[in-house]
């Protein structure tokens, strides 16, 4: 399984409420769970800045992230860039296996 970042930024008639943010949380995750079975939820966050949330998770490869993505934005008239990551012990491995200049 890969770990993916996503960020979302809702479109401003999106949060007309406070219960309106609730709503599109609730939507969206019966979406990605119907549409998409393999991908894991680990963590989501609200968030100050330009982006309202940050969700990480985790998917078979890049065709289900890009269907969580696609889901997010088709629906809930959001903007979302997602982003693959790797834990960073995972990256020192990869570095170490480098073959010295």
């Amino acid at each position: 399984m890969q770990t993916f970042i996503l960020l979302t930024r809702l479109e401003p008639e999106v949060l007309r409420s406070p219960a309106s943010l609730e709503d599109f949380e609730k939507r969206a995750v019966e979406h990605i769970e119907k549409e998409c079975p393999d991908v894991k939820w680990m963590h989501s966050y609200a968030l100050l800045g330009p982006y309202d949330y940050l969700d990480i998770f985790r998917a078979q490869g890049m065709e289900s992230a890009l269907k969580v993505s696609a889901l997010i934005r088709t629906f809930g008239r959001a903007h979302s860039e997602i982003w693959g990551a790797t834990e960073w012990g995972n990256f020192k491995n990869i570095i170490h296996s480098l073959a010295p200049r």
